[in-house]
């Protein structure tokens, strides 16, 4: 505007100056402008030019939504934060522009907490592929508990309770996946070309255990694909995975004393034969005996 002029600006700390910021005005004291080492201070010092225009406003063309806070932190030495991201953003722009390095430091501090606080508590990876699955497992030091759920993969119907037994087995993986989600990596599958349902459980980048969810049965000369809810297994699997969470390996001991099937040797878990064979042993010995 043709009333505008640059001039050099010095005078006391007492002396009040009128700011035009964007178009918001502020009034405040040169020794307010000038108490900290920033760009407020190279302009109020003496050391720089300002633009005034004819009613005697400097003109500084910057947006005037935080320079309240600006100043606040000029006369105060800290001041309250933004509660939003976005506005924490703007204010931090505004710090770096006049250069004042601690309130740009409280804003960068204030952001990465706010990045922490808003990361999810639980997070379940839905894996892509078989490559990215093995990364996902052999990168982490936690156990794995994988839930493989793909409900296409049928080639028969499906019997009366299967979709019900499918969602409770999707609400036991959630619900593991909330309880545990500081001590075991839940994954999920969708995309499983074979199975229909089932719970992979991994120790130290190994398989461990399976349970398998679904079955082929006959009714009426028909074959039909069976959901079950093993909802006990699932537990117990999942409360034997949290023997891993040791870097030197689980207690043998240990496996075997909490495992109401027993262990077999190393770090395999027992099959369903073995458990079946050591059942009928069981019939067999009290039929035995009832005998006698």
């Amino acid at each position: 505007m043709s009333g505008d002029h640059k001039t050099f600006l010095k005078g006391s700390p007492s002396q009040y100056v009128k700011l035009n910021v964007g178009g918001t005005l502020f009034y405040t004291t040169i020794g307010t402008l000038t108490k900290s080492d920033n760009m407020l201070r190279t302009m109020f010092s003496g050391r720089m030019e300002v633009l005034t225009d004819s009613d005697g406003w400097i003109l500084i063309d910057r947006c005037g939504k935080h320079f309240g806070t600006i100043l606040n932190y000029l006369r105060d030495g800290s001041v309250a934060l933004p509660e939003s991201f976005r506005e924490t953003m703007e204010l931090l722009a505004e710090a770096k522009y006049f250069l004042i390095e601690e309130l740009t430091e409280a804003c960068l501090q204030a952001l990465n907490k706010k990045e922490r606080d808003a990361e999810p508590i639980c997070r379940v990876p839905l894996i892509t592929s078989q490559r990215e699955e093995q990364l996902l497992i052999m990168s982490t030091s936690k156990p794995v508990v994988k839930l493989l759920i793909n409900r296409h993969n049928n080639k028969y119907s499906y019997t009366s309770t299967s979709d019900d037994n499918l969602l409770k087995n999707i609400e036991l993986f959630d619900k593991l996946s909330l309880r545990f989600s500081g001590r075991v990596l839940f994954i999920k599958d969708v995309i499983g070309s074979t199975e229909i349902c089932c719970w992979s459980f991994f120790g130290h980048g190994k398989k461990c255990a399976e349970v398998c969810c679904t079955s082929i049965v006959y009714a009426t000369d028909k074959k039909h694909t069976k959901v079950e809810f093993p909802e006990a297994r699932i537990y117990e699997e999942t409360l034997g995975i949290l023997l891993y969470e040791s870097r030197n390996g689980p207690d043998q001991d240990l496996i075997q004393a909490t495992s109401s099937r027993g262990a077999v040797g190393g770090l395999s878990c027992t099959s369903d034969e073995e458990e079946e064979r050591s059942g009928l042993a069981r019939l067999r010995s009290n039929k035995q005996n009832n005998q006698s």
